[in-house]
């Protein structure tokens, strides 16, 4: 919101659009967190909806979850607790790649590009940097917690998570940003091949969390262009070898995009 007004107030009517642009897709996550309300058997009242309106379905997610888990004591109803954090923590990560990264991007390219002293930008950007990682980390978490007989991890382990994912973001979106300003559309031919590579890997990996197959190539091409940014693991089971496909791909990509 500082960002829009600051647009706004400077007269920066382009960088104003995109922002406002950026907040769209958003409502992919509010619209399903409606639907799996109503999934749930809850009565979808006009304060519920009003709240998801205002994009602050999430926080009501949360809401829910931290009274659940008062309400739980220290072993009853866990199941439920994780359930419900399992859903928030997912909207939160699919709202956090549709929204918070496009608005990261943006943000970042008016730094490098168009405003490099504009501080409203910068803490824009800082701070999404810091929202998508702590997205993508809380996900994490929640898989671990989802394995038969593993804790909760520290708060050690959940820093270095965070600034693992934060580094990891924040290079790569910053790369893209300066190619993008070295050689303007040619970075969506870049990212277009990466997102290319991605898809059909997963195609090869034979991910079945979707059933029918138009809804399983949707799936891959979908998360072929997170893999643009960042790993996600979708598979149960050890991760390392694929993880370490993807980063060693996107090394060269990288490598590739520099030498150009």
């Amino acid at each position: 919101l500082c960002a829009v007004v600051h647009y706004l107030v400077s007269g920066q009517l382009g960088c104003f659009g995109l922002t406002v642009a950026c907040v769209v897709p958003g409502y992919a996550a509010q619209l399903l967190s409606i639907l799996w309300f109503r999934a749930d058997g809850r009565p979808l009242g006009c304060w519920l909806l009003m709240l998801h309106l205002l994009q602050l379905g999430l926080w009501k997610r949360y809401w829910d979850v931290l009274r659940t888990a008062a309400k739980a004591g220290c072993s009853a109803g866990a199941g439920e607790v994780l359930a419900q954090h399992g859903d928030a923590c997912v909207l939160r990560l699919l709202e956090a790649l549709l929204q918070t990264l496009p608005h990261l991007l943006l943000q970042t390219y008016v730094v490098v590009a168009v405003d490099p002293a504009g501080f409203v930008p910068g803490v824009s950007a800082g701070l999404s940097l810091l929202s998508l990682a702590w997205a993508l980390v809380s996900y994490s978490r929640f898989t671990c917690l989802l394995k038969p007989g593993h804790l909760c991890p520290p708060a050690a382990a959940i820093l270095c998570l965070l600034l693992w994912r934060a580094g990891m973001l924040g290079t790569r979106v910053l790369a893209l940003v300066l190619f993008a300003r070295l050689y303007s559309c040619w970075v969506f031919a870049v990212a277009g091949v990466h997102w290319l590579l991605m898809s059909f890997w997963l195609v090869a990996q034979q991910t079945d969390i979707v059933a029918q197959p138009c809804r399983w190539r949707l799936f891959n091409c979908l998360v072929g262009a997170v893999y643009i940014f960042c790993y996600v693991n979708v598979r149960p089971g050890p991760s390392r070898h694929r993880a370490a496909v993807f980063y060693a791909v996107s090394s060269r990509d990288i490598q590739c995009a520099a030498w150009m």
